[in-house]
């Protein structure tokens, strides 16, 4: 804390001191940060000047008492240090300063026991709402977890769910980015990043989508190998998986873009040329398959929308907790590039 000079803490600055430096009264310094219309904007200018020369900051406690609200958001992910979540938050955050909210990340890292912490509020009551994206805990359990908060979750939806859902339709786009494959002539296609033991989320539903289409093709599954996570080290794991067990493919469907670069990192290392040898496919359109060598074919979700909807629909709760649960499905396009059509795209 900053002193003075005679060494005594100084005193933070109150209301009562802004109003006095602008020479108006407390409750129009009130009106001032609560962003009311009632109030000239030569005055409201004087107040704010005087704000920002004394470095007054508004109480939350204060704020919470008057409006019943603090304005913040807590927005829980898996993990940070992933590219995908990363754009996410970035977003999420955009969209809620935009309509007025302060956005508090909290990074789970797939644990059930946070997730469940989160979905049941945190055990305080400092925030107004709550977006959680889970990972370890499907959405039944999250469904059962919830507390008194708004939450509204990123993922898979639930039939019967009073909880509000942002969903991009994994299985449907699990179709057909392995429908693009099939189509371009590859007959022995493997998918990388599923868990059996965990059978939800995002990686599971993909794979569905992916056998449902090579069933409706009348094609076989070659083969699932399993990514506990989606990153690189884990692709490059499964291509070194398939080459020991002499697994005889040439398309690979993954889960992730990171996925897929660390396979395509394994399969140059082992001289399989792709395309010519092996197609690859990812899922979320990072910058780093854009420019990868080579350019990686991707599935593209929407995350500005799930972002924006997310926060709409947190403070739609907010606002009234008896409205009726709503459920957002939100775009996905495929993008071709090289590490499929061979066909390096345009600018």
């Amino acid at each position: 804390m900053a002193r003075e000079g005679s060494g005594r803490p100084r005193r933070r600055p109150s209301v009562k001191d802004v109003a006095e430096r602008a020479g108006v009264s407390w409750k129009t310094v009130s009106n001032v940060v609560n962003n009311r219309t009632n109030v000239r904007p030569e005055t409201r200018a004087r107040v704010e000047q005087a704000i920002a020369e004394l470095g007054y900051r508004t109480s939350l406690v204060g704020r919470q008492l008057r409006s019943g609200r603090t304005h913040l958001l807590a927005v829980a992910l898996p993990d940070l240090t992933m590219p995908y979540f990363a754009h996410l938050a970035h977003n999420i955050i955009r969209a809620a300063e935009a309509r007025g909210y302060t956005v508090l990340i909290s990074e789970t890292s797939g644990r059930p026991e946070a997730e469940r912490y989160v979905a049941g509020g945190f055990d305080a009551q400092f925030v107004d709402g709550i977006i959680l994206r889970p990972e370890g805990l499907d959405s039944v359990t999250v469904t059962q977890a919830h507390g008194p908060l708004p939450l509204v979750l990123l993922g898979e939806p639930v039939d019967g769910s009073h909880l509000d859902h942002v969903i991009i339709d994994n299985k449907s786009s699990g179709r057909e980015v392995t429908q693009h494959l099939h189509d371009l002539g590859r007959r022995s296609l493997v998918f990388v990043g599923a868990e059996e033991t965990r059978q939800f989320g995002p990686g599971w539903l993909r794979m569905l989508g992916f056998r449902e289409a090579l069933e409706q093709a009348g094609t076989p599954v070659v083969d699932v190998v399993p990514a506990q996570q989606f990153t690189r080290e884990s692709g490059a794991r499964a291509v070194e998986d398939l080459m020991e067990r002499g697994v005889r493919f040439d398309g690979l469907v993954c889960a992730s873009d990171l996925i897929a670069v660390g396979a395509m990192h394994a399969l140059r290392r082992h001289g399989v040329r792709v395309p010519d040898d092996v197609a690859v496919t990812g899922w979320d359109n990072l910058p780093e398959g854009a420019y990868s060598n080579p350019t990686l074919t991707t599935m593209a979700p929407d995350i500005e929308t799930s972002a924006e909807r997310a926060v709409e629909l947190v403070i739609r709760r907010i606002e009234d907790h008896d409205a009726a649960p709503e459920e957002t499905v939100v775009g996905h396009t495929l993008v071709p590039r090289e590490s499929s059509t061979g066909v390096l795209a345009g600018r």
